[in-house]
């Protein structure tokens, strides 16, 4: 995407909010503000809320809008910076050494003792380690595209401190200092996204470097235009009752809250089954889809009859209804 076309996308909040909207992202205003922000000020967006909730599809939308590849990394303990930024082609090294102790004759050709000898190998050390036997890894890549690209570094909570500590010189200035090359930087800074489950506490130098966006749960309004963008063939009357269902459900003590992906995926379920009306036998057999422990659906049982009613007077009287 050419530059003048990125800054039409993202021109102003209605321009994102009708650009993730044409990639299926219904965003809030709070959350259009955030990418603007971030974008004039080249600052990272750290993206928390609960799992489920749109974090990582808010990355894969914008590069979608904008048209740039997306580049993810995702975060687990241990991750280290030769997974995450770049190691050394150690094959292509020891194929090349082959190469110059079969050639190593030709190479030697004309020097005279040791020490002429070491300086005409010498020149052969930094070929070694150069570009060419570097392989990128994601922060890397997202460096080298000239055109910019969408970084996604997914759970940052699950990695380590020291992981947190080595992302600070790429958040903070688009750049990294491989020893043996030196300091590649940017072209066009990445978009970036780190999100966040909140597994632990992020340090306060990671933090600094970030925008901050949390993602709440969404209320019946919103849920009701996400599922309308995201499962456009349901019926608006169920798509009414299933989101005042869920709505209620999220008011009982469970251990996991369902959030909207979850929402997502029963609407999605409701319609494969050719559903024309949430009944109690209904619920029953696809509750599973919302709630994610046994304790949890047992515990909602007993109350699908009393949500399903006051689900029926929301699709009735048109209650939380979205106008889509």
């Amino acid at each position: 995407m050419s530059n003048s076309s990125k800054e039409i996308h993202l021109a102003s909040v209605d321009k994102i909010i009708e650009g993730l909207g044409s990639a299926s992202y219904v965003a809030s205003r709070q959350i259009a503000t955030a990418i603007l922000i971030a974008q004039n000020l080249d600052k990272p967006i750290l993206v928390e809320g609960s799992a489920g909730v749109g974090k990582t599809e808010l990355a894969l939308s914008t590069a979608a809008l904008l048209g740039l590849p997306l580049i993810r990394m995702q975060c687990y303990e241990g991750l280290d910076e030769s997974k995450a930024l770049y190691e050394w082609k150690y094959g292509k090294q020891l194929l090349y050494t082959q190469v110059l102790k079969d050639k190593i004759g030709d190479v030697l050709q004309g020097a005279v003792g040791l020490r002429d000898s070491m300086t005409q190998l010498h020149q052969f050390s930094d070929v070694f380690f150069s570009e060419d036997f570097l392989e990128p890894r994601p922060l890397l890549k997202a460096l080298q595209h000239d055109d910019g690209v969408v970084l996604l570094i997914d759970e940052i909570d699950k990695s380590d401190e020291e992981f947190e500590a080595f992302l600070l010189e790429i958040l903070s200035a688009f750049q990294v200092t491989i020893p043996e090359i030196g300091t590649i930087k940017a072209k066009t800074p990445p978009i970036v996204f780190l999100t966040s489950n909140a597994t632990r506490d992020l340090g306060d130098a990671l933090k600094r470097r970030c925008l901050h966006l949390f993602i709440p749960l969404p209320d019946a309004k919103l849920e009701e235009q996400i599922i309308a963008a995201r499962v456009p063939e349901i019926e608006a009357r169920l798509r009414r009752k299933l989101v005042s269902f869920v709505q209620q459900l999220r008011d009982l003590d469970l251990k996991k809250l369902p959030s909207i992906s979850e929402t997502i995926d029963w609407a999605r379920v409701l319609v494969l089954l050719h559903a024309e009306d949430l009944t109690p036998e209904m619920v029953r057999e696809t509750l599973n889809v919302l709630l994610k422990f046994e304790e949890d659906i047992q515990g909602a049982h007993n109350k699908i009859p009393e949500m399903l009613l006051q689900a029926e007077k929301v699709a009735e009287h048109g209650i939380h209804a979205a106008t889509i």
